[in-house]
């Protein structure tokens, strides 16, 4: 059998809502997410082992191997899928590590679709979404790669119809650990950051099918991302990609994606969007700048 591919496009929190933090640790989030046009590129080899090689630019900055959740998922879902086909895996990286757009998970969903493909499974298949599940948090909406409305701690999945919107995103090249953003927010398990009567509690309304640009741009302004400060106390460089993106012509939305560093920018035109990061490319050359497409 030929080589499988897939590729798992960076993951984008357009606003990132902490609702608490669970008596178990965990915390309840609602975010709206949307996927770039950039992305790693992941290629299974059906064979006997499961194994894993790592390739791209930034292959380097995934440490060990054998940690990497795509060999998490795919050992997870061996656990439950009788006779498993698997193979051997390559990760093409190209997305920075550590950097709030889900390129790990981006790359563990790329690898339940490869062995989904191989092994005849559907995605709707509860045994994938269990496994993504407990693979990582922002595995799930990867699986499905669209914009959704995602609540809970990865669980609860509301496809959104998003326009195309011109985009720049930047990461300064440091990684910032997820842990140490939840532990700079402070919350005690069990706490709440709303109460249980508050409007934010209640499902959340976005523009319908359709609505245009302006509409969503309107609508994801009036939200925020809670990780933004305690991220930035973490790293301050963030602060200083929030002005960057700020003072590029065109900018209509700025904000900081996930748990950091990468940040974005909204615009009203591709056009915009490129210049933007010619602009942040001549200006930074150490930082990590895609312009292009979210969706």
């Amino acid at each position: 059998m030929p080589a499988l591919v897939e590729v798992g496009r960076a993951k984008v929190n357009l606003t990132l809502k902490v609702v608490g933090r669970r008596t178990d640790g965990f915390h309840d989030l609602e975010s709206v997410v949307a996927f770039a046009d950039c992305a790693d590129r992941v290629t299974l080899e059906p064979g006997p082992e499961l194994a894993l090689t790592m390739a791209g630019p930034l292959a380097d900055a995934c440490g060990d191997t054998s940690d990497n959740l795509v060999l998490k998922a795919a050992r997870l879902l061996g656990e439950r899928v009788a006779n498993l086909e698997v193979g051997h895996f390559t990760l093409e990286k190209v997305l920075p590590v550590a950097a709030g757009i889900g390129g790990g998970s981006a790359d563990a969903a790329a690898a339940l679709r490869l062995l989904a493909r191989l092994n005849e499974l559907s995605l709707d298949d509860s045994r994938i979404m269990e496994v993504a599940l407990q693979t990582g948090a922002d595995v799930p909406v990867c699986v499905a790669s669209r914009a959704c409305d995602m609540t809970g701690v990865g669980d609860g999945l509301l496809p959104l119809d998003l326009p195309a919107m011109p985009c720049v995103l930047v990461n300064p090249r440091v990684p910032v650990a997820t842990k140490d953003v939840f532990n700079a927010l402070g919350l005690r398990h069990g706490e709440l950051l709303i109460g249980a009567t508050d409007v934010a509690m209640q499902a959340p309304s976005w523009p319908a099918s359709g609505c245009a640009i302006d509409e969503w741009i309107a609508a994801l302004a009036s939200g925020t991302n809670d990780l933004e400060a305690p991220a930035a106390r973490v790293e301050p460089v963030i602060s200083d990609v929030l002005s960057a993106l700020r003072e590029t012509r065109g900018a209509r939305l700025v904000r900081m994606s996930g748990s950091g560093a990468t940040c974005f920018a909204i615009f009203a035109t591709d056009a915009d969007a490129a210049a933007a990061g010619d602009k942040l490319r001549a200006a930074q050359p150490g930082w990590w700048v895609h312009a292009g497409t979210l969706s």
